[in-house]
């Protein structure tokens, strides 16, 4: 069973740098992800999904190869290439792999212009490892189908980050004040 958690950053850069922490992570098999997608508030309103795959392009990839076999077969491979392809990026764009896109959206919606939301459905997860990896970037935590325990520790990991910098830049104000 795969676990689902949504945190907010106030930016897509930071967001994606977390992503890509998440994929070395990966790499050092402390974590295996399903899916991992940014989404953007833009400044005129409407939510933009960052995914890792895009599904119409590789529909329409799919579709082409198979339209230039069944074409060859039929003596006319560009027609085939040219329906191959808009029947794949048709069924690309009707196909949704991982989270679903309309729950991302939903949920981001109420984000402010410029934030970003990092969904990430995870399969397994050495958790005190990853958390000690992405703690330092902070973050709130929007919405997670983890158990209340696995919750709070994910929480209190991010809120660490930013009480930390607050607590450093506090006696920074209060000497260049005397």
């Amino acid at each position: 069973m795969s676990d689902l958690v949504a945190i907010i950053y106030p930016s897509e850069a930071k967001a994606e740098e977390v992503r890509q922490r998440l994929f070395k992570l990966q790499k050092e098999y402390l974590i295996t992800l399903s899916d991992a997608v940014i989404a953007v508030k833009t400044e005129a309103g409407p939510v933009k999904l960052n995914q890792l795959m895009n599904t119409t392009m590789a529909g329409a990839a799919s579709g082409s190869f198979w339209g230039l076999l069944i074409g060859v077969l039929f003596l006319n491979p560009l027609l085939g290439v040219a329906l191959g392809a808009a029947s794949g990026a048709l069924g690309g764009a009707l196909t949704d792999y991982g989270i679903n896109d309309d729950f991302m959206k939903e949920l981001s919606a109420n984000l402010q212009p410029g934030n970003a939301a990092l969904f990430v459905l995870i399969k397994s997860i050495t958790a005190d490892k990853v958390l000690k990896e992405i703690q330092d970037a902070g973050g709130t935590v929007l919405k997670t189908s983890l158990d209340d325990a696995k919750e709070q520790a994910l929480r209190n990991a991010l809120a660490k980050a930013t009480v930390e910098p607050q607590a450093q830049a506090a006696p920074a104000a209060s000497t260049s004040a005397a």
